[in-house]
């Protein structure tokens, strides 16, 4: 019987270390498991991060392109009324001088009419 009893002892403690071995394989997936997740979420945070990067960096390169073309823009308007003035002022004066000469005409000629002309003062010398 102590036969039967050894067997019986060594067959549990086979078991046992069975067990045990199957725990530990376990333990040792379960660890390689978390640390392949542990990898993929950091892989992912820094996707995440190198993806925000670089949009940071598209936007702020849009945004210089952006203020470049409405600083140009801005230039060649205060370049378009600079010339507008320039020639306003022009016509302006051009226009001004007519109609001193317009004026002056119209005084020599009622001086005239109303016999108070000098000697230079005849409207018709003039247009010769």
């Amino acid at each position: 019987m102590a036969s039967h009893n050894q067997s019986y002892k060594a067959g549990e403690t086979k078991g046992h270390a069975q067990e045990k071995s199957e725990q530990a394989m376990g333990k040792g997936s379960e660890a390689m498991g978390a640390d392949k997740a542990s990898g993929t979420a950091q892989a992912t945070r820094d996707r995440a991060h190198e993806s925000k990067d670089n949009t940071g960096s598209y936007l702020k390169e849009k945004t210089d392109v952006a203020k470049e073309k409405a600083s140009e823009t801005a230039q060649s308007a205060r370049d378009t009324a600079q010339v507008g003035k320039e020639k306003t002022g022009s016509m302006l004066s051009s226009a001004g001088e007519q109609v001193k000469i317009m004026a002056q005409g119209a005084a020599d000629a009622v001086k005239h009419t109303f016999g108070m002309a000098g000697a230079g003062d005849d409207p018709k010398a003039d247009r010769a």
